[in-house]
Order: C-alpha cells, then structure tokens, then sequence
C-alpha cells in the first residue's frame, strides 16, 4: 500500500531490487504436437496457460474481451463487444467452471461493452450483482447475474464537467464492501460508513471519477485530467482496495502509466509506478494485487504494492489484429481485465479483434 506520495526514482529502485531477487520466470512453449499449454510464473505463482478456455456455441463470437467477473457458484462472466460474424448479439456470456457454454444476454450492449465488476453486497456472499460500463452509450448499469436491471445510474450531470452526456463514457466501476470487522475497539470498522458507495471511472471522457451512493445518487466528482497529484489521465480501471488497515480507491490512471490511490473521500494518497507499463484493471486476493496490462502481460503485486511476477510479457501487442493462428502460445498479447477464482487461479480478458479468454491455472 502506498504511503504519502513516494518518488518514481523510490519506486524504480525498489522494483529492480524485486526483479533482482526474483528466480527466473519460466515460460514453456507447447510441445511440438503443440497441445500441452505453455507454464507461465515461477514458485507458488506458477500457473498452466490455457488459451481460448470458454466454449462458445457456434452462434456467438467473441469480438474485444473487455470484462471477466467469476460469481460464488465459480461461473465466469465475460463481457466482449460481439463480432461481426456473431449471428447473436448477446454482449454477456456466463461459462461454468470447466467452461462450458450456460448462458447470454446484453445485447443492448453490443459495441459499447466495458467494465464488469461484481458485488457481494451482504455478508456471507449472497445477493451478487454485476455492474455494466457501456463506454459508447454513457451507461453504468446494476444487474442481476442473469442480467436483470436492478439500477441504472446516471450520468453525472450535476458536476459541471460535461457540455453533454456524450462526453461522458465510463469504463469501469468499484462498489465499497462491507467493512472488515474493527479490531481496535472501534464501534464500526474502518470505511463503514462509505459501504455500497460506488465510483465510476470515466475514462474514455474526460478523466474524472464520480462517487455515488448505494442508490445511485450523485455525491461529487474528483480527479480530472493532467499528471499532477490526484490528476489522472484514462483513469481506465478503479478498484477498492482492501488488503491494508483502512480500504481505498486504487485507480489505474492508464495513460499516465502509474496506479494512484485515494481515500473513500476523493483525498490523493500516493502513487505505484514502478513495473507498470499500461495498467488497465484490478482484482485482488488475500494480500495479492492482480494488474491485467494492456502492453502485453499480467502482473502480481504484494501486499506493499512490489512486484511478485509478471505472467505471460509478449510485447506482441501488435497481434491484436490479426488471426488467431499468429498468438504465441504463453504469451499475452493485450490483457484488458483480469480475475482471481476461489482456488487462486486466474482467468485473463484481451483486447483483441477475436476475443481471447485464457485461465491460468493454479500449478
């Protein structure tokens, strides 16, 4: 976690005593039959590379992969933008765990498909719901798992940051959790009273965030675009993070090429720059940060924001274009989302033209 606004030259030095530290990363390609899946880590973070895991019907095909969310029963939720040989228009499709095809929905969605988060909004797990960016419409929408509305919140008009709602297109969106227990006597833990707020990142706007209450209503807005403290620039993915003693807003502030953390108020923390190439996502579990990067690999973080591996670094982010048959086996090409499982493995979204979705499984 980030404490007060260290330096890049900090950040730098203390990444490259990381890389130094580390055992060398494995990456194995196929065999020459070409069917054994690549190995991608190194240690406990070692995981078997299994590209092109869900199987679609043959009524749908994948267009970007821009989402991936995985709900308590361990079904996967992916969110991609529908190609154009798709003969269904269904933006959302739900794969069991061994990826087998369950269900779609979200055609509305088609083309503007973003940002899926899922929140467990009560103890326990129950009552999940997926929160929908769609970055060409300017929507954030609240579901049920089988795609019932639940809420539509809208457009934050009231900032004065926006001419028109065109100008508004989120991209991702973080729900506060229910607050840990406190553990120092304290009536309430840390962030409780923040509980089921949500931010929205607008990142293909304007470069603000907007806070909200659990039931949509407009609270404030913060950030805005530059390189200054608490300034973001394609703020793209926003996450709570929750692994030290009070939880805060982690945004990756993309284009800057940088995590930045603020307090549930809006208030800057500090910065995480070093082993960051173009952040574009979070997931976490126990005291790990997962960082899906858009230039070609995934990355893990501790608990003090270092780095633990990077997972799968292609530099093949110009593939993202061309036929599936030119991907590299172990090698990520433009990782746009990405989310831990209950075992710990991993299950990685692409932004290319055909959709890629691959699991790291946990070895």
């Amino acid at each position: 976690m980030p404490s007060g606004n260290p330096s890049r030259r900090t950040f730098i030095k203390a990444g490259a005593a990381t890389i130094a530290s580390l055992a060398t990363i494995r990456v194995h390609g196929a065999s020459k039959s070409g069917l054994d899946p690549a190995i991608v880590g190194t240690g406990e973070h070692t995981y078997e590379c299994i590209h092109d895991w869900a199987k679609l019907p043959a009524s749908i095909a994948f267009g970007n992969t821009h989402g991936v969310a995985v709900d308590a029963a361990g079904n996967v939720h992916i969110k991609h933008t529908v190609h154009a040989s798709s003969s269904i228009a269904d933006a959302m499709c739900v794969f069991d765990p061994e990826g087998t095809f369950v269900r779609s929905w979200g055609a509305e969605f088609k083309g503007g498909a973003h940002g899926l988060t899922l929140s467990r909004e009560r103890e326990g797990g129950k009552d999940e719901y997926l929160y929908l960016s769609d970055c060409n419409r300017g929507i954030v929408r609240k579901t049920t798992l089988r795609g019932e509305t639940v809420m539509e919140i809208p457009w934050p008009e009231h900032s004065g940051v926006y001419g028109s709602k065109a100008e508004y297109k989120p991209t991702n969106v973080a729900v506060v959790p229910r607050a840990k227990p406190p553990t120092d006597g304290a009536e309430r833990g840390r962030g409780a009273e923040y509980t089921g707020h949500i931010f929205v990142a607008d990142g293909y706007g304007k470069s603000w965030i907007h806070h909200f209450n659990p039931e949509g209503k407009y609270i404030k807005t913060f950030g805005g675009p530059g390189k200054e403290r608490g300034q973001v620039s394609c703020p793209h993915g926003i996450a709570i993070d929750t692994r030290g003693p009070d939880p805060m807003i982690v945004v990756a502030d993309r284009s800057n090429r940088r995590l930045q953390y603020f307090h549930l108020s809006g208030r800057h923390k500090g910065f995480v720059t070093a082993e960051l190439r173009s952040p574009c996502h979070f997931d976490q579990r126990g005291e790990l940060l997962l960082v899906p990067d858009l230039d070609a690999r995934v990355t893990l973080l501790n608990e003090k924001n270092e780095l633990v591996v990077h997972l799968g670094d292609g530099g093949n982010y110009g593939l993202r274009d061309k036929p599936r048959e030119q991907f590299i086996p172990g090698k990520f090409i433009a990782p746009h989302s990405a989310c831990f499982d209950a075992q710990g493995n991993i299950f990685v979204v692409e932004w290319v033209d055909v959709g890629r979705v691959t699991k790291l499984r946990k070895v």
